[in-house]
């Protein structure tokens, strides 16, 4: 732990993911990369990144505004059902909380797909399930 706190001090973007450490690199050059704005409970979780990296995506972040302090983001960096399992096998075992569970289950996904047409078709499958917040 504090050999990354030394990288970061020395300006390297590290980041923390489910999966360890990496550096940060937006895989915008790798195709289309877009945010949306969900709402449900902790039930949907798995539903939800599922129906992403169906429709061809891969959930990069996690975004919440938090009252106190701000804009709080976990990086996932979910591309299959396998992992969105095994960060759902985490966070149970971890007994932690989703960061939706801080706002009510508003949030942020960053979201990376090869074109628009995957963009299109995760977007609409969010709306159908009443996710996505454009749905409403």
């Amino acid at each position: 732990m504090g050999d990354i706190a030394l990288l970061r001090a020395q300006g390297h973007e590290i980041l923390s993911t489910p999966k360890g450490y990496m550096i940060n690199s937006i895989k915008a050059a790798k195709g289309f990369v877009f945010k949306i704005a969900c709402s449900h409970d902790g039930e949907l979780t798995r539903d939800e990144l599922y129906a992403v990296v169906d429709n061809g995506g891969e959930v990069l972040d996690v975004i919440v505004e938090h009252p106190v302090y701000g804009q709080l983001t976990g990086q996932l960096n979910i591309s299959s059902r396998y992992d969105v399992d095994m960060f759902l096998r985490k966070v149970e075992e971890g007994e932690a909380a989703l960061l939706c569970d801080l706002t009510g289950g508003i949030h942020l996904h960053t979201i990376s797909c090869r074109d628009q047409q995957a963009a299109d078709r995760i977007k609409k499958i969010l709306r159908e399930m009443k996710i996505s917040l454009d749905s409403v």
